[in-house]
């Protein structure tokens, strides 16, 4: 069962947090763990299920937490200046403090400067891909620059620290940015704030072409067994989008403002 420690102080007696009742038992059921952010309070979170069967909460504190990648090996984290690389330095059988099967340590950290990352993704070579959303593109980390744009959506005039469509979520596929999602087509500065309500769209990377439109502030799109999803976050539906119909097809409603997060999955 997956329990995973940070690096730091994680002491979390200070706050309080309450979770689903059936929660740890489906964590304990699917051998996982899960990692999320808060940017409001600026704290990474790592949960699992401990040696006595309990909720495991740990937490480390950054400026702003943002974006996210979590794999067994390696872990991505955006706060409001820099992406930090974690490593997770156990092997499969070890443990730190004969409890926790992961030990995310930091071992480099970019400044890209104030650019409002967001979603996180791992090409193939296994470096990072991330949407930065102030410049409303994707782009990688460079050695002599702020970032290196590699993609902006084809509504997108020019790179300006605008944030003109917020730009948010990434999906990956085969090691290369698949779709992405915005809240609007908008061209102007902070133009998606007067289309919160439906303007939101899901595009493909690959054919500088809208998928699906009229969402309201997606967020968050993933591949998952052939299956495109997302969070059509200001209606408070997870749901798919059927490519052939360009058309969101809601599955569950979860009250509150969808984010996404990552599983830590077993080790095989």
């Amino acid at each position: 069962m997956t329990n995973t420690a940070a690096n730091e102080n994680t002491d979390i007696r200070s706050m309080s947090f309450s979770h689903s009742r059936q929660l740890v038992d489906w964590m304990r059921l699917k051998k996982t763990g899960f990692a999320f952010t808060s940017y409001q309070n600026g704290r990474l979170f790592l949960a699992g299920v401990d040696e006595t069967g309990a909720l495991s909460l740990v937490q480390r504190q950054f400026t702003r937490a943002m974006g996210l990648h979590v794999s067994d090996a390696r872990l991505y984290l955006a706060d409001l200046y820099q992406l930090w690389r974690f490593d997770n330095i156990l092997g499969k059988d070890e443990l730190y403090q004969n409890k926790f099967d992961r030990l995310y340590v930091p071992r480099l950290g970019y400044t890209t400067g104030d650019i409002d990352i967001h979603d996180i993704g791992v090409d193939a070579d296994g470096a990072p891909v991330f949407v930065n959303s102030l410049y409303s593109c994707l782009a990688r980390l460079s050695e002599t620059a702020n970032f290196k744009p590699v993609w902006k959506p084809p509504f997108i005039s020019k790179l300006a620290a605008e944030d003109r469509c917020h730009l948010n979520g990434l999906a990956m596929a085969d090691g290369a940015p698949a779709y992405v999602t915005a809240v609007s087509t908008a061209d102007s500065v902070e133009g998606w704030r007067d289309h919160k309500r439906a303007g939101g769209v899901v595009i493909d990377v690959k054919a500088d072409a809208i998928a699906a439109e009229g969402l309201s502030m997606p967020h968050s799109p993933r591949l998952h067994n052939g299956e495109l999803w997302v969070l059509n976050s200001g209606a408070g539906w997870l749901g798919k989008i059927d490519t052939s119909r360009s058309a969101f097809e809601p599955a569950a409603f979860c009250p509150g403002f969808l984010r996404g997060l990552d599983f830590l999955d077993e080790y095989a």
